[in-house]
């Protein structure tokens, strides 16, 4: 898609304010750092995204949906191919009827909803209110608040700080290492102690809670996005124990390993075998 037809796309998302958009495509292009005046839910098919948006990225793994507020600048970036992009745009009369419509957060699927999703595919573009086609997308969108009571809690703050960058890069890049402050440090010019005054100014938190979110959620996509074992992926972002692995993702996303990678079985088995 080249670059009009992306401003086209975004234009036409909001073109008739009273409309639900719905966009169904395959992933292959990075938009631009954008905002939109009515609520997105999106739901991937095959792959893992990430979203960006007030200063953090949030992770969407494989049979989970997200939901932007109305008016909240973003913008998805997708690591892998991925099959199929399901998004639908809400305006926002009736958003505010509670306060889950208010806030970014990424969901858990059930089996309702991944059908309504499904059966959504048949529609592209405008949806007007009066039609049934309508009638069914706000029944979805007002079931929502019911059956997210769980968000996804993994978020990664990211900054503009030029200092920290190189930190940043470091931690990425060595990942499977032992990995401390006294080492980030020396290797990017730091006193130890201003590095910490760093982070915690920079991304509202410490050196060490940042380095479990990223180590969790690195673990979280290999998980859905490789067939290495839950071992191996424990190694390879820096965990050598695999209890502590296990203990530590259990408290970070509310589900053990095993139970996180079945995801991307079900994901795969359900999107290839629903018919409506």
């Amino acid at each position: 898609m080249d670059h009009n037809s992306k401003e086209s796309l975004l234009s036409a998302i909001d073109e008739q304010p009273k409309s639900t958009y719905v966009w169904h495509s395959k992933f292959e292009d990075r938009f631009r750092h954008h905002q939109h005046l009515k609520g997105q839910l999106t739901y991937v098919e095959g792959g893992v995204i990430f979203l960006y948006a007030n200063d953090k990225s949030y992770f969407l793994p494989g049979r989970h949906y997200l939901w932007i507020p109305a008016g909240v600048a973003h913008h998805l970036e997708h690591r892998y191919r991925s099959a199929v992009v399901r998004n639908i745009y809400f305006a926002p009369d009736g958003l505010n009827q509670d306060p889950f419509f208010d806030r970014i957060g990424i969901y858990p699927v059930n089996n309702l909803l991944l059908e309504m999703l499904k059966y959504s595919e048949l529609w592209n573009g405008n949806i007007l209110p009066g039609s049934p086609q309508y009638d069914f997308l706000n029944t979805l969108k007002n079931i929502l608040p019911d059956i997210s009571k769980h968000p996804l809690p993994i978020v990664v703050p990211t900054t503009d700080n030029e200092r920290l960058r190189p930190a940043l890069q470091y931690i990425h890049q060595h990942l499977s290492e032992d990995l401390t402050l006294e080492r980030i440090a020396a290797a990017t010019g730091f006193s130890e102690r201003t590095l910490s005054r760093v982070f915690l100014a920079s991304l509202d938190i410490s050196f060490f809670q940042y380095l479990k979110l990223v180590r969790i959620t690195k673990a979280m996509e290999k998980l859905l996005e490789s067939d290495l074992t839950i071992s191996e992926i424990a190694y390879e972002v820096g965990y050598d124990s695999i209890s502590s692995f296990s203990n530590t993702f259990f408290k970070m996303t509310g589900r053990r390993p095993s139970s996180f990678k079945a995801l991307k079985t079900a994901s795969l088995s359900t999107d290839e075998g629903i018919t409506l």
